[in-house]
């Protein structure tokens, strides 16, 4: 873990400066999020309890939490001991299985009961989760992928419909993938820790739709009962993705004061509704959002998404104000930099100057914009080609003026001669 710890884009203060507590988490000098939210005791009956006295109880404790986590993470506080009963960490589960009896995970709020499977959500799911595969993840951002990858772990289906989705297979198939249970869930999570890598990347598709049996994971991760069995073990291995399997378990690696301990990572579109987030809140290390359209229409008509731009500027702006560890996602799109590029950034420059934005040049037509493809749509033209050198070039410049910090995430490829 300490060769995370000497990566050369630590180098870079600011980068530094804004992931300091997962870098921490990540080589374990501090516990993560879920662990801190184990330690803190709920004063009351989950199971009988309504679901508003819930939400009660979670506002009561949020500060709590904070203070806690605030201690550890400036002063050097010790951390505490489990909590002998129901903890916070139960309390965000509990409320997670309340809410998908009136879904209202992502920003549609569609308030299906998915537990029925009668009726499905938006995201065109009931209450099963799929992945699709796991691994050591080689390709994303330096800070993530690290020398022994990111542990990404790749969900079904979306609440979004990005008509360019570069994981269309895994995001407009709602049946790929196999079904996975909250404990297989956490032994995925604990294998991929045990192999090296240095977080748990919920993904997708988009984690936010899956969040009752995400969240599910991390509290069984948080509740000592790992390592997990044979028989999960065996199921986990299902959908193992790396291209070998001769990675040494290292229970050292994943440790702190005896816990299993490990930075929780959430990428996603950052379509959420406030109650998913005050959840996430006690849980996520780092988050990665992605930002991809401006105010007008554009979400409307390539992602059938109402509501776009308010949703995700409201999320991001409570990462800045709580003061979590992030980076932020723009992929460049053709012909849309004025109204997609320079409004995101221009947002980004007067809300949270000094975020780390990775400027994403990798777009290429995929799913229903590329014309190569049987399900290609001519009423997405504007997108059916790679961006052009002047366009990247363009989003960079205007980066540059508005004085973002942009450039170690964004070009830390082009040390090792690679291009995303």
């Amino acid at each position: 873990m300490d060769r995370f710890d000497e990566l050369w884009v630590w180098t870079d203060t600011a980068l530094a400066a804004s992931l300091g507590w997962y870098r921490d988490v990540a080589v374990n000098r501090k516990p993560a999020k879920f662990v801190i939210a184990r330690t803190i005791p709920v004063e009351l009956d989950l199971d009988g309890a309504s679901e508003e006295a819930l939400w009660s109880e979670l506002d009561a404790l949020t500060p709590v939490f904070l203070e806690t986590w605030q201690g550890i993470r400036d002063r050097g506080a010790p951390l505490g001991s489990p909590a002998s009963g129901p903890s916070l960490l139960d309390l965000c589960r509990a409320l997670t299985e309340r809410m998908l009896a009136h879904c209202n995970f992502c920003q549609w709020n569609c308030a299906v009961d998915r537990r029925a499977g009668g009726k499905l959500g938006t995201c065109k799911l009931a209450a099963d989760t799929r992945v699709s595969s796991y691994f050591h993840h080689p390709g994303e951002e330096l800070v993530y992928r690290g020398n022994r990858g990111s542990g990404t772990i790749f969900f079904t289906s979306c609440n979004m419909r990005c008509a360019f989705c570069q994981n269309g297979d895994i995001s407009t198939d709602k049946d790929n993938g196999e079904v996975v249970s909250a404990e297989t869930l956490a032994a995925m999570a604990w294998l991929l820790r045990l192999e090296g890598c240095h977080n748990i990347n919920w993904v997708g598709g988009d984690p936010t739709i899956h969040l009752h049996t995400i969240v599910a994971a991390i509290a069984r991760l948080g509740d000592g009962r790992e390592p997990p069995d044979r028989d999960r073990l065996r199921r986990a291995l299902k959908t193992k993705a790396d291209p070998f399997h001769d990675f040494n378990l290292v229970e050292g690696r994943a440790l702190y004061d005896g816990r299993f301990n490990v930075p929780m990572l959430w990428n996603s579109n950052f379509f959420m509704t406030e109650e998913t987030m005050k959840i996430l809140r006690l849980l996520i290390d780092v988050w990665l959002p992605d930002f991809k359209f401006g105010p007008g229409r554009c979400a409307t008509r390539l992602a059938r998404t109402a509501w776009y731009w308010d949703t995700v500027t409201r999320n991001l702006k409570w990462l800045a104000d709580w003061g979590e560890d992030f980076t932020i996602r723009h992929l460049v799109m053709p012909n849309h930099l004025d109204c997609c590029t320079y409004p995101v950034l221009d947002w980004i420059a007067e809300h949270m100057p000094t975020a780390p934005v990775n400027i994403m040049d990798q777009y290429h037509p995929d799913t229903f914009c590329d014309p190569r493809r049987r399900q290609y749509d001519p009423k997405y033209e504007d997108l059916s080609r790679r961006l052009k050198r002047d366009e990247i070039l363009d989003a960079y410049g205007h980066a540059d003026r508005l004085g973002l910090a942009y450039k170690a995430i964004t070009h830390e490829r082009s040390r090792l001669g690679l291009r995303f």
